[in-house]
């Protein structure tokens, strides 16, 4: 969908009733008038150019609390999959949750400038990219650490909006508080590269530029059994910027049960202005100069002839 600056209606008939009954993604901190407070402020510090979008969006939600949860500054910590790598001025990535509880929404906006990307949260992005020829997108980074900070969805949706190159996204993330471990991965014409972000690291730059779902520290055997990241992470490694590679087992998971289930591989090629949405079997092409409001219908969990689980 188009939502343009977000003030004529358009976003809040789709996202707003799922806001009002969203309480629940606050902490108990954010549930407080102090909380609350407290997340203005820290949004306020770290993305003020995003403040009249904020107050512009929240002011068509009927709850009390929107503007405190589209700061994304006082939400339970979430996890999920996912692998990514970045090259050749591509970035091609394999989001992986539970389809039931993504918003599963592509949306092009102008709050600051064009951006698209996939909606999460209200506002915030997990993958996207602007007109100026920037790509982001997001991993979890494998650790249960929390700290006080943004969820990375928000944090991406700043970025793009108010920056041109990596090495300007990476200079600005590097100032942001990030609430749990996530990998981060930024393309440009000129530039790809991935950081491992954390409440309790530094920003750290990746030896590569993908990512799966660890970061530097040694990953226990039995997260390994459950999420496969060193070997997706090997996988990618090998195969490069490659959409088959990313359609075909390990990298594309069908695992949903577990939450770990691949629910789309977004290919963007940010200069061009252009991304492609694929499934297997399926595709969907969108650009700033072609945006398509639509819909697709999705059957997941269905193996081609020629994959294995």
């Amino acid at each position: 969908m188009e939502i343009g600056d977000g003030g004529d209606g358009r976003w809040a008939a789709h996202v707003g009733p799922t806001l009002v009954s969203a309480e629940g993604w606050l902490t108990e901190e954010g549930q407080t008038p102090q909380g609350a407070a407290r997340a203005r402020s820290l949004f306020e510090a770290h993305m003020p150019e995003l403040v009249p979008a904020l107050d512009r969006l929240s002011g068509q939600v009927a709850s009390p609390r929107a503007g405190t949860l589209l700061t994304l500054a006082a939400v339970r910590p979430f996890f999920s999959g996912c692998t990514q790598i970045g090259g050749k001025g591509t970035l091609l990535r394999n989001y992986d949750f539970a389809p039931d509880h993504c918003e599963a929404t592509i949306v092009s906006s102008d709050f600051l400038r064009p951006v698209i990307g996939v909606q999460e949260a209200g506002w915030g992005l997990l993958d996207g990219m602007n007109d100026a020829g920037l790509a982001v997108s997001l991993t979890f980074g494998g650790r249960n650490v929390d700290g006080p900070g943004f969820a990375l969805p928000v944090v991406l949706r700043y970025l793009l909006e108010t920056c041109q190159t990596v090495d300007e996204a990476v200079s600005r993330l590097r100032t942001i508080p990030i609430a749990i471990p996530q990998n981060v991965t930024l393309v440009d014409p000129d530039k790809t590269v991935t950081v491992y972000v954390a409440p309790d690291i530094p920003l750290t730059t990746a030896p590569d530029t993908c990512a799966a779902n660890h970061q530097h520290l040694p990953v226990p055997d039995e997260q390994e059994r459950s999420t496969r990241t060193q070997e997706r992470l090997a996988a990618v490694q090998a195969a490069g910027v490659d959409v088959t590679a990313m359609l075909r087992p390990p990298l594309y998971q069908y695992g949903y049960d577990e939450w770990l289930g691949t629910v789309y591989t977004a290919h963007y090629r940010p200069a061009d202005g252009r991304v492609t949405y694929h499934w297997p079997g399926e595709n969907w092409e969108q650009s700033f100069t072609c945006f398509s409001p639509g819909s697709r219908t999705i059957t997941f969990g269905q193996l081609n002839e020629n994959d294995t689980p």
